[in-house]
């Protein structure tokens, strides 16, 4: 239940008429927002507001929609702020005119404090339920600060002190982002809100409201205001249509999202079918399952129907459908008797997911360090020395400047899902399958590199960690044997040794490949004789054993500034060991490209349900971990039944994480 406050303002020169006029306005657009019922907290004594505000937020049981009563803006933005996709705190802004003057800056779109800022606060705030335990001090602290220029403490900027305020919320939010708060930015972008403080005011901000397309507005901003070069000029000019005929026609972004899998199916089964017409066919269907992708996104944002398992499916989804495309490429250029296609979508797949598990955790870093920095507790890795300090400012500097090549060039280098579809389906519209997979593999090498260094450089800047933050344990994927026996070693620096685990199987992938190890059948249909099973069975076990010592340090401390590519490093060594005993063992290709899937599927699972903050009825730390799963498989293989472990294996992972999803969607909700 959402609960509002119309905050009261003073010094002011609107009559009482005119005052009470927009208030009941204000009033309207608040239930219509959704707002369970609107409070005041009214008269000119700002810190008896504080102190109502405090005490409505104690016996809060829902988000906190606060405003300013002497706002004028367009009714959705008020709707915006209070259906924030993930449920988190938001705060409505609007860029300065001149770039500077404001209080407030953006970090990855959330909020923190800086002195003469680019972003002013607008007088509308929405606190998230996690968040209201933050009022109380915050109020305290407001009211401490009393005299006009005095300093929150903690923060980096000053405030007007109670006494000269406007309004209520023009202290409390400062003493927020001093108590931790790190809210998101809503903008104002293509719509119009003001605060007013006389009648002519009002009334040039009541004509700018009205002079605005709302309905048209809303579709265009449902479009990510910065996104990828593919995406913003060859779907996003022209997918508004689409969302809006999508909503006339009453479907749900995770109907949507649902028709796109289909596209990509199709397109799948049509690159398997590896004809000239074909291949022609699932590049248009892999396009048009794209452009739905960017539709489901923009229909929830236009319709605000948002949902933590929507937002999941989405994602879940995506990786999905690449991966089926990879799929469908190596099976067309196989049957068409094109060698290594199989072994470029499998390097594909596990340089992807290993890729996408590093931009997840980058991206947690990052808001660890804004929260730190807004509450003085962090270095802020744009300021001081230091390659990472200058290389981020550089990077800000290219980020703001939108229309410039650096820009797009930057955007473009990191091979973001746009330009990976676009290249797939122009190269296999052109080509074959084979040349497609072999162009993601080799853009996905460059852009790993160039991402991995600079993001390396930058984390060393931030001085913080993240992994810590959460269970550790759970998002290492650590089964049984390392939380119950090889953790108790207690060895520190997790990052070093799931850096051997990953090195330790791909040493022996370029072994086998070399003619050092043993091998089976070659992945080109080529004989090759097979040697004594002993030999290859001390290979598989010592390669074994080096990639269980990740769980060596396992209970030691992930704060460090890179450890957020620990489970990066892990998914690799696991995937690269699935390898390598495929490899040895001449599992068949389509076999082991299942079982990176379904292990992909289950790790995009973890990090899914972080980001999008979907339910998880079952949110135990696995039984069965990335270390029992590598034991289960090297028995198998010494066995001689590595085919039969790996399809156990498929069988094994795939009914858990579709048991755990249909649990928790029944459980949770939908978009």
């Amino acid at each position: 239940m959402t609960l509002a406050v119309l905050c009261g303002s003073t010094g002011n020169d609107l009559d009482p008429a005119a005052a009470g006029r927009l208030a009941d306005e204000l009033t309207v657009g608040l239930t219509a927002a959704g707002a369970s019922a609107v409070l005041t907290a009214d008269g000119g004594d700002i810190p008896a507001q504080l102190r109502d505000i405090a005490r409505i937020a104690a016996g809060a049981d829902g988000p906190l929609l606060l405003c300013a009563d002497d706002l004028v803006a367009h009714p959705s933005l008020l709707w915006t702020l209070a259906t924030e996709p993930a449920g988190r705190s938001t705060a409505l802004v609007v860029a300065t005119e001149s770039g500077a003057g404001g209080d407030l800056r953006e970090d990855r779109g959330r909020l923190v404090p800086a002195v003469d800022g680019p972003t002013r606060f607008l007088g509308a705030l929405c606190l998230a339920p996690g968040d209201l335990r933050l009022v109380a001090t915050a109020v305290e602290e407001a009211i401490a600060a009393g005299d006009p220029g005095a300093p929150i403490p903690g923060a980096d900027l000053k405030v007007r002190g109670p006494r000269t305020a406007g309004n209520a919320l023009e202290v409390l939010l400062p003493a927020l982002l001093a108590a931790g708060l790190v809210p998101i930015a809503t903008r104002v972008r293509l719509l119009h809100a003001e605060r007013v403080h006389a009648a002519d005011e009002l009334d040039a901000a009541r004509a700018a409201v009205a002079a605005v397309d709302e309905d048209k507005a809303l579709l265009r901003l449902a479009v990510k205001e910065k996104d990828d070069f593919f995406t913003t000029y060859a779907v996003s000019s022209w997918s508004p249509l689409v969302t809006k005929l999508c909503a006339r026609a009453g479907l749900t972004p995770s109907g949507v999202t649902a028709l796109s899998v289909l596209f990509a199916v199709a397109a799948a089964l049509a690159f398997w079918q590896a004809s000239r017409p074909a291949m022609v066919a699932g590049a248009v269907l892999l396009y048009l399952g794209f452009v739905l992708d960017c539709v489901d996104g923009q229909l929830a944002r236009y319709t605000r129907r948002f949902g933590a398992f929507g937002g999941w499916l989405d994602t879940m989804a995506d990786r999905a459908k690449e991966y089926a495309a990879y799929a469908g490429l190596a099976a067309g250029a196989e049957r068409v008797g094109l060698p290594y296609a199989w072994p470029l979508a499998i390097t594909a797949i596990v340089l992807q997911t290993a890729r996408h598990m590093t931009d997840t955790w980058y991206g947690a870093l990052h808001d660890e360090a804004a929260a730190r920095q807004a509450v003085g507790t962090a270095g802020n890795a744009d300021a001081g020395g230091g390659v990472g300090a200058r290389l981020s400012r550089a990077s800000n500097k290219v980020q703001a400047d939108t229309g410039s090549v650096a820009y797009w060039l930057k955007r473009i280098v990191v091979f973001p899902i746009g330009e990976r579809w676009a290249l797939i389906a122009v190269l296999a519209a052109l080509t074959n399958g084979r040349t497609a997979l072999a162009a993601v593999v080799g853009w996905g090498l460059l852009a790993a590199a160039y991402t991995l260094g600079l993001r390396s450089l930058r984390s060393i800047s931030m001085r913080v960690g993240v992994l810590e933050t959460v269970d550790t344990s759970r998002h290492r994927d650590d089964g049984r044997l390392v939380r119950g026996t090889l953790s108790a070693a207690g060895l520190s620096r997790p990052l070093l040794w799931a850096a051997v685990a990953a090195v330790a199987p791909l040493a022996l992938i370029g072994a086998v490949a070399a003619g050092w190890a043993p091998r089976g059948t070659r992945w080109d249909g080529g004989p090759v004789e097979l040697v004594r099973t002993g030999e290859a069975t001390v290979w598989l076990v010592v390669t074994a054993l080096l990639v269980l010592g990740a769980g060596l340090a396992a209970r030691s401390s992930h704060a460090g500034p890179l450890d957020w590519l620990v489970p990066a490093g892990l998914r690799a060594a696991e995937y690269l060991m699935v390898v390598a005993v495929a490899q040895i063992c001449d599992v068949p290709p389509p076999v082991l490209f299942a079982l990176l899937f379904v292990l992909a599927l289950h790790h995009y699972d973890l990090t899914a349900r972080m980001e999008k903050g979907a339910p998880d009825a079952g949110g135990r730390r696995a039984v069965l971990g990335w270390d029992g799963r590598l034991v289960l498989l090297v028995v198998f293989a010494v066995a001689g039944a590595a085919t039969a472990g790996e399809l156990l294996l498929v069988v094994w992972v795939g009914v858990r994480f579709l048991a755990g999803a249909v649990r928790d969607w029944r459980s949770g909700g939908s978009r």
